[in-house]
C-alpha cells in the first residue's frame, strides 16, 4: 500500500513516518515537505512542497491512503488567519487533490472537541475541516480526535503542566478518557487504522484511540 503524508515534520508525522516505514504493509511512503531532511530509507519518498501552489505537485498526490497531520498553534503561526490557512485550507485542498487522483482512503488528525458549529476558534476549525473532507467521498474516512499529547523533549511549559495534572488524576482513577497520549503510540494507531477498519466513516475519541 502507498502512503501520502501531509504534516511529517511536526511530532505525531515524524513518528506515523517512522511507524510506515517499518510497517512491511506499506509498500511506499511518500512524504510532503518544506524542505528535505536527512533521513534516508528504500521506501521513503520526499517531495519538496510549496504548500501554496499544491497544484505543482499534484502529480505526486496519488497513492492508497492519505494521511493528514498538518497543523500548528494559534502562537506559532501569529493569527488566526494563517492558522486557518495552515489546519483547514491547505489539508482540505490536498485532500481535493488525492481524491481526484483516485486516493480512496484518508486518516485524518484532528482534535478533541472538534466541531463545526463550536464557539471556540480552534474546535470549530477542526471540525469544519473534518465535515468538508467528508463531503468529498473517500470510501475510507477515519478520524482521530485525540486529547493532550505527550510529545518526546516537549519544550512546551504548558504541556508539560497539563501532562503532570492529568497524569496525577489518573493515578487516582480520576478522568481516565481524558490520559495523555504519546505521540509514538499515536503514530502506530493511525497507521494501524487502515488495516483494520471497514470502509466507510470511523471517529475514534480520546481512550478509544488506546484500545483500538
Amino acid at each position: 500500500m502507498k502512503a501520502l503524508v501531509i504534516g511529517a515534520t511536526g511530532a505525531t508525522g515524524k513518528d506515523l513516518v517512522n511507524v510506515l516505514l517499518n510497517d512491511s504493509y506499506y509498500t511506499e511512503v511518500v512524504t510532503f515537505v518544506r524542505r528535505t531532511d536527512s533521513l534516508v530509507h528504500p521506501k521513503l519518498v520526499q517531495v519538496v512542497t510549496d504548500f501554496d501552489q499544491l497544484q505543482n505537485v499534484s502529480v505526486h498526490i496519488n497513492g492508497d491512503v492519505l494521511f493528514s497531520c498538518l497543523g500548528t498553534t494559534l502562537k506559532v503561526a501569529g493569527s488566526k488567519q494563517n492558522q486557518r490557512h495552515i489546519d483547514y485550507q491547505i489539508p482540505l485542498q490536498f485532500a481535493e487533490i488525492a481524491k481526484n487522483n483516485g486516493v480512496a482512503k484518508v486518516v485524518l488528525l484532528s482534535a478533541y472537541g472538534a466541531s463545526a458549529t463550536s464557539s471556540v476558534f480552534y474546535s470549530k476549525l477542526k471540525g469544519q475541516l473534518e465535515e468538508e473532507i467528508g463531503k468529498l467521498g473517500f470510501a475510507q474516512y477515519i478520524i482521530f480526535r485525540p486529547g493532550l499529547l505527550l510529545r518526546q523533549n516537549t519544550d512546551r511549559l504548558g504541556e508539560r503542566i497539563s501532562a503532570a495534572v492529568l497524569k496525577l488524576l489518573n493515578s487516582i482513577g480520576l478522568i481516565r478518557k481524558f490520559r495523555p497520549l504519546p505521540t509514538a503510540l499515536l503514530a502506530e494507531k493511525l497507521a494501524k487504522a487502515p488495516k483494520v477498519f471497514s470502509d466507510g466513516k470511523k471517529v475514534i475519541v480520546l481512550d478509544e484511540i488506546f484500545a483500538c
